[in-house]
Parts: structure tokens; C-alpha cells; sequence
């Protein structure tokens, strides 16, 4: 079989066993959905909320929605990837898999087919909780889906790519949780996902911005909120040709870092 045949394959199998996990599909596919539901819940009673002067309010649901959709491309791509993989180190899985003619190429591939397969469930769940429960209005413009869509695809490879590098650093599967689920849980509060982003101090900002998950959430921000927000973004803009750049860099960080990183067995095992 071809790469491209041995990975859509495996992508199948990939698929068939994340929907076959329930905590993974809880953790991974429902928490955002959850996370939104919450914050919605808490901050909902109080009304609608304003970034400032200017700038229309809105509720705490429409606010938090595309923070939520950028978290879900990282649960899915990075986090659900990174302690998989390692998991998968631990058991001997990759060693097994290592015997076959499957190649790291296929794998990968495999990986990311799950991801984009799993990761487009999740926010179509999302945004229709959001619709239909919270009456989050949609974006009306072509233009504002065609910004999702290509940040959702950036971001989930990207993130899918960056959590097979990072499935490297745990030493064994149980220990995979504790490293990864406290990076992702940082990236999330500095990165706009749960504190407003134009409510963190400006070092904070910059920090945030080192990282791709910031741009998936301004992204998303532009193509979910009206335009009179782009005032609270750094530069007072939107600046999706930034957030275009910075994705794809990091999916070209995250491709190379895995493929130098990867093996089926740990060298030092």
C-alpha cells in the first residue's frame, strides 16, 4: 500500500478507537463544550458585557465562543495527540507498530485525519450548542466562514503536529497527563481563552503571543465577532495575515520538530 493509503487507513483506526474511549471523548471533545456552558452560566446572570467604550455589548456566550473553538483545536490536536502518543511509547504499541511497513509518514497522517475528523465534530457540537442554547448569532458573511474554516485548519495541524513532537518528553505514559495537561492548561488562561485577552497586562500579551494558540483565538475572534472588537487587539486590528503567518510557522516548526523527534521505541528505554 501506498504512504497515502497505509495513512487514511490508519486514520480509520484511529477514529474507531478515540470514539471508543469515553474519558478521552469527555476530556478532549465535550470539555469545551462544557467550559462554555459554565462561563455562560456564571457570567450570563449579569447581563451583557463591553470590552469599553464603543464597542457593542454582548453576552458572555457570543465572548466566549471563539475562545472555546481555538481551546478545542488545541485539546484535540495537542493535548489528546501528545499524551497518546506517549502512551502508545509506554505500552508498546509504537514498537509493535515499528514492525509493520507503516512509516512515521502514514502515522502522522493517520493522526491528523483523526484529528481533523474529531476536531470538526467537536466544534459543529459547539457552535450548535451555542446557537440553539445560548442564541450565539452566526457569522452571516462568506467571508467570516472562510476565516474559520482556514484557521480551524491551520490551528488543528498545527496543534496536531506540535503534540506528536511533544509526545517525546514524557518518559513513560503514566506521566504523559502531568507534563502535557499543565502546558495546555497555561496556554489556555494567558491566551484569551478564559480571561478576555484585552483584560491581560500587555508583557502578558506579548507572551501569549509567542504561541500559536493566542493567534487561533484572535482568529477565531475575528470571524465570530463584529469588527468593532478589533480595537481591543494588539495593533487595534484583526491582523489575520499575522495570524496566517504565525499558524503556519508553527505547523512548520511542529512538522519538522516531530519528525526529528519521533521514534517507535524511546532511545533511552
Amino acid at each position: 500500500m501506498s504512504v497515502v493509503a497505509l495513512g487514511a487507513h490508519r486514520a480509520g483506526y484511529e477514529i474507531r478507537g478515540y470514539f471508543r474511549s469515553g474519558d478521552t471523548i469527555f476530556f478532549t471533545f465535550l470539555f469545551p463544550v462544557f467550559m462554555l456552558a459554565l462561563f455562560s452560566t456564571i457570567f450570563g446572570g449579569s447581563g451583557d458585557i463591553t470590552g469599553g467604550p464603543g464597542v457593542p455589548a454582548l453576552s458572555a456566550a457570543e465572548l466566549y465562543l471563539p475562545g472555546m473553538l481555538a481551546a478545542g483545536l488545541l485539546l484535540s490536536g495537542f493535548q489528546n495527540l501528545a499524551v497518546d502518543i506517549a502512551m502508545e511509547r509506554s505500552d508498546g504499541t509504537l514498537k509493535r507498530l515499528g514492525g509493520t511497513p507503516l512509516s512515521p509518514v502514514s502515522y502522522f497522517a493517520g493522526k491528523i485525519g483523526q484529528v481533523l475528523v474529531t476536531g470538526a465534530f467537536q466544534a459543529a457540537i459547539l457552535l450548535i450548542v451555542a446557537a440553539l442554547v445560548f442564541q450565539v448569532p452566526m457569522p452571516d458573511t462568506p467571508e467570516a466562514w472562510a476565516t474559520f474554516a482556514w484557521v480551524f485548519v491551520l490551528g488543528l495541524i498545527a496543534s496536531a503536529l506540535l503534540g506528536i513532537a511533544v509526545s517525546a518528553l514524557p518518559r513513560t505514559g503514566k506521566s504523559a497527563t502531568a507534563v502535557v495537561v499543565p502546558i495546555a492548561l497555561v496556554l489556555q488562561f494567558i491566551s484569551g481563552v478564559y480571561i478576555f485577552f484585552w483584560q491581560l497586562p500587555e508583557w502578558l500579551q506579548n507572551v501569549a503571543g509567542i504561541f500559536p494558540l493566542a493567534w487561533m483565538a484572535r482568529g477565531m475572534r475575528a470571524a465570530f465577532l463584529p469588527d468593532e472588537y478589533a480595537v481591543l487587539e494588539p495593533g487595534e486590528t484583526w491582523g489575520l495575515g499575522w495570524v496566517a503567518l504565525v499558524l503556519v510557522a508553527w505547523l512548520v516548526v511542529g512538522l519538522v520538530l516531530s519528525r526529528l523527534t519521533f521514534r517507535w521505541i524511546r532511545r533511552d528505554a
